[in-house]
């Protein structure tokens, strides 16, 4: 099959990658994901924590999801000093290693007040004796004098942080900026629906497109949401490391590079079933894949799928990215292009009459 991200769909790409989705508070986020997959399906649901999900054929018994995340990984305000200064906790992954020298927006009911992780000189400090930045000496300068004229700005312990960088485009062929991991993901299940929708592809089953909440924080929006779902099958689709970057050990880590196609898991939470499927899809449609093997999880939502709500059959689709967890994730467009095509080209395969039971 043939697919190209379009205008269209890059335009709603920037739009989402450059709003603001920390774990917790991803509404605004949903919002502009929402409203793009509309027009592709019959009805919505949001649940009380804020994971959302179209519905195609809603009232099809046999039931299909395919399903991302939508946080990001964060800061929140933990102290205000004296001196004006902000000191700060992890909300999910957040490597203390890349803050110094950052942008930041503090996001309170006042607005978006701007900051910055300030660190001293090189030629102030001792090199014998370097300190290296950690969550204990990290600290937000927002220009204000004292604690008095922080709290004014309406900054409080609680507030939620992101770094102020934007999506941009890497020698025509990347996408970098922060927060691929996983709105890139997001971003593909919706282009996945509005190829059902533009192409009239009738399916025989009801398709859930999700956008969950709260992975980064241990998959807690997926284990909410598969219980209200109660999907049938699952196809999950995550990032996994781009293992060519510097200091990375392919022997442990696996063997995967941006450009070269989706990485399929291999693992206790895959089910055998679904995942040699989509083998078999990726060959027949000559889409280009790589494989991983998880030891015990697989560190993404499929796991919440896997063993939730009495185990739904799961499988994953995985997404080469470089440089996780900072302000320049980098992946490939002609693998965002193949997870889209791999994934509807699935759907297509998948009917209520698969035999899923290794027994049957």
């Amino acid at each position: 099959m043939k697919y190209s991200i379009d205008k269209k769909a890059e335009d709603f790409l920037f739009k989402y990658l450059n709003n603001a989705s920390p774990t917790g508070f991803e509404a605004a986020g949903q919002k502009i994901w929402l409203d793009y997959i509309k027009p592709f399906i019959d009805t919505y649901e949001v649940d009380h924590y804020g994971t959302v999900y179209g519905v195609v054929n809603p009232d099809a018994p046999f039931k299909v999801v395919i399903e991302a995340h939508a946080d990001e990984i964060s800061w929140f305000v933990s102290y205000i000093g004296d001196d004006g200064l902000i000191n700060v906790i992890r909300n999910g992954g957040s490597d203390h290693m890349i803050a110094p020298s950052k942008r930041v927006n503090i996001h309170t009911k006042k607005g978006i007040v701007r900051g910055i992780f300030g660190w001293p000189a090189i030629h102030l400090r001792d090199a014998s004796k370097d300190t290296a930045p950690s969550v204990k000496n990290i600290t937000i300068d927002v220009g204000a004098k004292d604690k008095k004229e922080v709290e004014a700005m309406g900054i409080h312990v609680g507030c939620v942080i992101t770094y102020e960088d934007e999506l941009m485009i890497l020698n025509k062929k990347y996408y970098t900026g922060r927060a691929l991991d996983n709105r890139m993901g997001g971003f593909m299940i919706a282009e996945v629906v509005r190829l059902v929708k533009e192409s009239k592809t009738k399916l025989p089953f009801g398709l859930y497109i999700c956008n969950s909440v709260q992975e980064e924080v241990g998959l807690r929006g997926a284990e909410m949401i598969v219980n209200k779902i109660k999907p049938n099958i699952a196809i999950i689709t995550d990032v996994c490391h781009d293992t060519t970057t510097p200091m990375i050990d392919k022997k442990e880590q696996g063997d995967f590079k941006c450009g070269k196609g989706p990485v399929i898991t291999y693992g206790p939470a895959v089910h055998n079933i679904i995942r040699d499927m989509i083998i078999e899809v990726a060959e027949k449609e000559k889409i280009a894949f790589q494989r991983d093997a998880a030891s015990r999880s697989t560190g993404t939502d499929t796991d919440a799928f896997a063993y939730t709500g009495g185990g739904v059959p799961s499988a994953l689709i995985s997404l080469p990215l470089k440089y996780m967890h900072t302000t320049v994730e980098t992946v490939a467009k002609s693998d965002v292009e193949d997870v889209i095509k791999l994934i509807f080209a699935s759907l297509v395969k998948i009917t209520p009459k698969m035999r899923l039971k290794y027994l049957s």
